[in-house]
């Protein structure tokens, strides 16, 4: 069993699935197979030439430093890696399944549901993601686990390199998206029950494939993400009427929404050196606990609520509800991007006033008494208009 944990919490497996997508790196002339070395070694040294026998170009990305090497990255300030691409059905499958995993999907398919599907699976989802993300996010800086090395791994992203691997939240958020999704969804609506399975297991599959795929995580990394998210799940499943009850009628719900975020976010784990986690964190909780605050309020005060009526499964047709599922998104991604820029805009300068630095100092940004009240206030502030100011304008414009 040891050695099978070893195994899958080394880069090699990583590397060797990399090469069978058509992901090489540039030294990696035709692969490995001139050399006569195993691909999944990955190369000693970057090639300079900016194609391949092939003719395919080499992306050139990663610049990566300071404190890269224990996390599994590249070593050394401005260093860049090269790398070939002999399979662009992979490589855009995988890193469109990355995005899945990323803020521009949260940002939208939560609010989406809200406003198209049914408030209470929106409701459930979101808590569920919040829980999951929190505490996936605090194990990676409480763990230290490193990321898969480079080389031999091949890695495609820049920013969540400075984070630590073990677990992969990438495949802790899929899992709890897509399965909460699914289960909150068979009580609602009438749909083949495999259809659904399916789905949910196609969804987090992907979007875990896509974490080896861009050299973000081993093997275990990622089994171990999908694996927290699935027990965390069974064990709040028993608890999900309760705490929805909760949310949408106890008087405390607004105080402790807010103020229990809030210091979660102040004491996150303090590391060495400036890692996004915390950041990360404290947007996810901030979403949460805006929308937590809409979500009672709207309850109080019977704002407009949209039902199962509103969206049906099933096959995609350009009917007159289909182009009010369209409207309703449209507007609502709309007012969200401009109260996130407002909010980001005016609680940077408020802070930048405050504490005497440019807006454009990103490490004075990293400060933490900056970042969290930055993207607390800027994301709670993007859940509540989702919640309650999104669906007030909808019933204004007709789209209910």
């Amino acid at each position: 069993m040891a050695r099978l944990l070893g195994t899958l919490r080394s880069s090699q497996p990583v590397a060797r699935f990399q090469r069978s997508c058509g992901l090489f790196p540039a030294s990696d002339e035709g692969g490995g197979s001139g050399s006569g070395s195993d691909p999944a070694e990955g190369p000693r040294e970057r090639g300079p030439s900016n194609t391949d026998s092939l003719g395919f170009g080499r992306k050139s990305k990663l610049r990566c430093g300071g404190a890269c090497r224990e996390r599994g990255g590249c070593v050394g300030k401005g260093c860049t890696q090269k790398y070939i691409v002999k399979n662009y059905f992979y490589y855009y499958l995988f890193k469109f399944s990355a995005a899945l995993g990323e803020e521009i999907f949260y940002i939208t398919f939560l609010p989406f549901t809200y406003w198209n599907i049914d408030h209470s699976v929106s409701r459930r989802m979101i808590i569920v993601w919040s829980i999951v993300m929190y505490i996936g996010q605090v194990s990676k800086d409480i763990l230290k686990w490193p990321r898969p090395l480079s080389p031999p791994v091949v890695k495609l992203e820049m920013r969540t390199n400075a984070e630590y691997g073990m677990p992969s939240t990438h495949a802790m958020a899929a899992t709890a998206i897509s399965f909460s999704f699914f289960i909150a969804t068979t009580n609602q609506y009438k749909y083949p029950l495999e259809l659904g399975l399916v789905a949910a297991f196609v969804f987090s599959t992907l979007v875990c494939l896509s974490r080896l795929y861009t050299g973000m995580h081993t093997v275990l990394d990622v089994i171990g993400g999908a694996l927290i998210s699935a027990v965390l799940l069974v064990l709040l499943y028993p608890a999900w009427d309760t705490i929805d009850h909760l949310l949408l009628t106890s008087p405390f719900c607004p105080l402790f929404s807010i103020v229990v975020p809030l210091v979660l976010c102040y004491n996150y784990p303090k590391l060495d050196y400036y890692s996004p986690t915390r950041g990360d964190t404290t947007t996810i909780l901030g979403a949460a606990a805006g929308a937590t605050v809409g979500f009672w309020l709207n309850n109080q005060y019977a704002t407009p609520a949209y039902t199962s009526k509103s969206f049906q499964p099933g096959f995609v047709l350009i009917t007159s509800t289909m182009v009010f599922v369209l409207a309703r998104s449209f507007v609502g991604i709309f007012v969200v991007l401009l109260t996130r820029w407002v909010m980001k805009s005016m609680v940077l300068g408020l802070l930048g006033y405050r504490y005497k630095f440019p807006i454009c100092d990103l490490e004075a940004r990293r400060r933490l008494e900056v970042e969290v009240p930055y993207k607390f206030v800027t994301y709670s502030s993007i859940g509540f208009m989702a919640t309650v100011i999104v669906p007030l304008l909808h019933e204004l414009l007709g789209l209910m």
